[in-house]
């Protein structure tokens, strides 16, 4: 299937970008989740809109990137959520409060789709994420997740 991507997509290309999947994985995932739209002739028109806005929101150089990078790296990050006696949270954590709480210790501000999770995040403890800034250029952030 044809589909034109919204958001950017590990693994199978940035926004604007007309890339062909299978059908399943753009029915169940892509689709519903607004990553992509199916690809029309009319549809088509859309990709140039994408594309501006895209250029608008990109980090546009690697050297721009580096230096985001060396901020985020830098900054201690903490993050407060409630949590059970055992440490364990009430929920989970989400790339959204991940960003708003890099914001909050004074480090640069990071798209909530940029922040790349490995695992869900559940427990109390200090947990690796990474963050997207360019194709080539990903930070990796320590979060601190601690008792409220």
């Amino acid at each position: 299937m044809k589909i034109i991507l919204t958001h950017e997509v590990t693994g199978l290309g940035a926004a604007g970008d007309v890339v062909d999947v299978k059908d399943g994985y753009a029915r169940n995932y892509l689709i519903p989740r607004k990553f992509a739209i199916r690809w029309t002739k009319g549809g088509e028109k859309d990709v140039e809109q994408i594309r501006r806005a895209r250029k608008i929101h990109e980090i546009a150089t690697i050297e721009q990137a580096n230096e985001i990078k060396a901020r985020l790296e830098s900054t201690k990050v903490r993050l407060a959520v409630r949590s059970g006696d055992a440490g364990r949270l009430f929920g989970s954590v989400t790339p959204a409060d991940i960003a708003s709480a890099i914001k909050a210790a004074g480090g640069p501000e990071v798209d909530k789709r940029r922040v790349e999770l490995g695992a869900p995040i559940k427990t109390l403890g200090a947990h690796a994420t990474s963050v997207r800034l360019h194709p080539e250029v990903a930070a990796s952030v320590t979060i601190e997740v601690v008792a409220a």
